[in-house]
């Protein structure tokens, strides 16, 4: 099927890495333009280079997101280097472990910086553009937002607005014809993901036991796995589709323990 996404330039947040990294790659093997925004320069030009040697297109911007004016810079380069922007994933963001408990006030909006307030900025900064192209909006998402995980108020109420605001701009621009979608993360595998379960007492063993818990085949999400539903959902193959919150997890969520 062909997603008609051939030379459309999206905005990919945390493009470097893991799920990012594989939505790069999924959007340029559509022959899209994907442009990553991190803080990595070194990160992020080894991915440009892997999507250039294989044949696609792509750039990046150095920018750190948690700086509300780097926000901007950034959007503003990648509209004043190619004249147009198709679409935005907002896709960075960390698990920070700022707790309720073990946590202050500091961290707390410190951690909402990290995974929440630049996915507003990136947006809105982009949105002349998006109104231009009629484009599409996909924020990424964590399971942490339904069903909680303990020790992680800033990352699971950030998780919580990014579900809140895939909903309230679906509504905003519907005049415009932007579409907004989120794709809901739960147990996929991950760099970050591989350092988390490393600094457990029995890594292996909790993989182990995480894994028998996910429905659909005992294993990982993959990042290609989440790369793929997101360019769907990025392309006018989904175009009445918006509003959505959409769970690539292997029922990890919402089906009864029972079934694993």
């Amino acid at each position: 099927m062909d997603l008609n996404l051939k030379d459309k330039v999206i905005i990919v947040t945390g493009g470097a890495k893991g799920i990012g990294e594989g939505i790069v790659k999924a959007l340029a093997s559509e022959g899209a333009i994907p442009v990553i925004i991190g803080r990595s320069e070194s990160d992020n030009i080894k991915v440009v280079d892997d999507v250039i040697a294989s044949g696609g297109k792509s750039s990046h911007v150095v920018a750190e997101l948690t700086n509300p004016a780097e926000c901007e810079s950034a959007v503003k380069a990648v509209a004043d280097k190619y004249g147009r922007i198709d679409g935005v994933v907002n896709n960075a963001g960390v698990n920070d472990g700022v707790g309720l408990e073990s946590g202050n006030y500091e961290a707390f909006m410190a951690s909402l910086h990290k995974s929440l307030v630049h996915y507003y900025l990136v947006v809105h900064h982009a949105l002349p553009w998006l109104k231009q192209s009629k484009g599409a909006i996909l924020n990424i998402t964590s399971k942490t937002a339904d069903t909680g995980q303990g020790n992680t108020s800033g990352y699971a109420a950030a998780n919580g607005g990014r579900n809140a605001l895939t909903r309230e701009w679906a509504v905003e621009l519907l005049k415009y014809g932007i579409r907004v979608n989120a794709v809901v993360v739960a147990e996929c595998w991950t760099p970050l993901y591989e350092k988390w379960i490393s600094t457990l007492p029995n890594p292996e063993e909790k993989l182990n036991d995480i894994q028998s818990k996910i429905p659909l085949g005992q294993r990982m999400t993959t990042a290609a796995e989440i790369a793929d539903t997101a360019i769907f959902l990025l392309s006018d193959r989904s175009s009445h589709t918006t509003g959505q919150i959409i769970y690539v997890d292997g029922g990890y969520v919402h089906l009864d323990r029972a079934v694993s």
